[in-house]
């Protein structure tokens, strides 16, 4: 991922730098298990736990001879080894796979609990911004056309639901990706115990996988870059929202604008929902990257490296760009601005057709048919949309028409928005538990 969206924490994790710190540590805890076994000589383990990671450049500078990053990470490191002979024994009994996904699965976990730390400040953010909201009304919408009054703390509990599901898998999907192996060529554990395989996941809290050939299958890594995927696109679905709301025609809501910041490079008045839009891009980002990592399941036989090349790229953008994505929308709901006054405005902008729903169980209540009820209500509705005359007008004069009677007080009573949204407090209930 490109410095502008990498966020120092997670792009530490993913840092060449931090794989070859963790490339050590399970190397030397082989080491310490095989020593504790009798399998190589105790003292060696000392001189490599003290030896300092191979930094990228040089270990970048032998692979451009070997072509081989484990062969140049392990010549570096024994480099850095005092006394070297210490470092004949590291790697011993392994294959570079055991090294790479048992490296790779504590890489992941790292980046998933900061992952998981993100996407609980968002749900809290999202559940405080609905509680706040619960009465704050807004017209409901369907097909981008009004349809009946809601609140906006209700949709926004829905992303709030949404993102805690959505944590939840990634939860779920670390459990799934903290699988490790150390089996050896071609993973029978032919020249190394799998007491060794117990021990190392034990000190890095990870699960020895049921099975490997020489590699780890790629359903769990799969599993976790869908999680994110969905991650990124809730962030999507919050951030499609406030885009709507900020229309020039909407004006309901409003992304945070600094002091000093600027809209256009010609038009000084605009205000762009950039946040929201940055967003929406960098969550096709994330989702592009499920198809790539999950092609890494069918490999050839035991093994082969076609995985290599993609997981490089794919898991690295996957996790920043989820970070980001995490980061970004917890700042848009934070300082969403939101018009109340507006919002109650536009609730009102159709003359009452909002209403037709209820007044079409009103009618029904009264005898008539319902194809007789929607024809009704949808002619006087239809005549409100062409004339712009008051819904409440129109059904009177359709009603009049047809040669039915209308409960003036009763239809007063259900014409109100807030009857619609009296229901709800299950739901913000609910949502005052949400953790």
């Amino acid at each position: 991922m490109i410095e502008r969206y990498t966020l120092p924490e997670m792009g530490r994790v993913f840092s060449d730098a931090h794989k070859y710190e963790l490339w050590c540590q399970v190397e030397t805890l082989v080491m310490e298990a095989h020593a504790a076994a009798g399998t190589i000589p105790a003292d060696s383990v000392e001189p490599v736990r003290q030896a300092p990671p191979p930094t990228p450049e040089r270990v970048a500078e032998i692979e451009a001879v070997t072509q081989h990053d484990v062969i140049a990470f392990l010549t570096a490191w024994a480099d850095n080894t005092e006394p070297r002979e210490a470092a004949k024994w590291v790697h011993f009994g392994m294959t570079s796979s055991d090294l790479l996904d048992t490296a790779l699965a504590a890489q992941l976990v790292e980046a998933t609990d900061i992952l998981l730390a993100k996407a609980d400040a968002l749900v809290a953010v999202l559940r405080d911004h609905a509680l706040e909201h619960r009465r704050t009304l807004r017209v409901g919408r369907t097909h981008g056309i009004h349809g009946e009054p809601d609140v906006w703390g209700h949709r926004v509990a829905d992303f709030a639901f949404g993102m805690a599901r959505s944590r939840d898998r990634l939860r779920r999907a670390r459990e799934a990706v903290g699988v490790m192996a150390i089996s050896g060529p071609v993973g029978t554990y032919s020249n190394i115990d799998p007491a060794v395989e117990d021990y190392v996941a034990e000190k890095l809290g990870l699960r020895p996988a049921d099975v490997s050939t020489q590699v780890v299958l790629r359903d769990g890594i799969s599993e976790w870059v869908s999680a994110l995927a969905v991650v990124a696109t809730v962030c999507e679905a919050i951030a499609l929202e406030v885009r709507h709301g900020q229309r020039t025609e909407v004006r309901e809501l409003w992304e945070p604008f600094g002091k000093g910041q600027k809209g256009s490079s010609a038009m000084p008045h605009k205000k762009n929902p950039i946040l929201s839009e940055r967003i929406c891009g960098m969550a096709r980002i994330v989702r592009a990257q499920i198809v790539p990592v999950m092609e890494g399941i069918p490999l050839w036989h035991e093994r082969d490296i076609s995985h290599s090349s993609t997981e490089r790229i794919a898991l690295p953008d996957a996790a920043v760009a989820t970070d980001y994505l995490l980061h970004l929308t917890t700042r848009l709901v934070s300082g969403l601005v939101v018009d109340a006054e507006r919002m109650r405005h536009n609730l009102d902008s159709t003359n009452g057709l909002i209403y037709s729903s209820t007044v079409v169980s009103e009618l029904i209540e009264t005898g008539l048919s319902r194809e007789d009820v929607y024809a009704l209500v949808q002619a006087a509705a239809m005549r409100t949309w062409e004339t712009g005359v008051a819904f409440r007008q129109t059904l009177r004069e359709q009603a009049e028409k047809d040669g039915v009677e209308l409960d003036e007080a009763r239809l007063d009573e259900v014409c109100r928005p807030e009857r619609f949204v009296r229901r709800l407090d299950r739901v913000f209930d609910r949502l005052q538990n949400l953790n």
